[in-house]
């Protein structure tokens, strides 16, 4: 019963996402409207986070299988993708070193704030 009421709490903010995809004219995906609206709550209080945590923790371990199906259709779509396929995983290299090298600095820069923080 604990992971319905937790799924429910989830799937409450992903509806309020899809009607706020839906009512305002900005080209954000419902899921981004969903996730930020859930991490509003959690670092606001307004949810706690063992109101989530399980059914969480459930998705975020059953989300490899969630590709199978974008992996499948790419495998349908091969003979369209051959040609473009260079400069696709240039793209991708370039994205994913680019990607890496932010995300490694914006986190040691946290992590430098924080114990700047501590040591005053």
């Amino acid at each position: 019963m604990n992971y319905l009421k937790q799924f429910l709490i989830i799937l409450s903010i992903s509806f309020i996402g899809e009607i706020l995809k839906a009512a305002l004219p900005l080209p954000v995906p419902a899921s981004i409207y969903g996730m930020a609206i859930l991490f509003a709550c959690l670092a606001t209080g307004i949810i706690r986070l063992e109101a989530v945590r399980d059914a969480g923790k459930f998705l975020i371990e059953t989300m490899p299988v969630m590709f199978i199906p974008a992996g499948v259709g790419l495998m349908a779509s091969w003979n369209v993708l051959q040609p473009m396929l260079v400069p696709v995983a240039i793209i991708t290299v370039v994205v994913l070193i680019a990607v890496m090298a932010v995300s490694g600095r914006v986190s040691q820069a946290i992590i430098r704030h924080g114990k700047d923080k501590n040591n005053e």
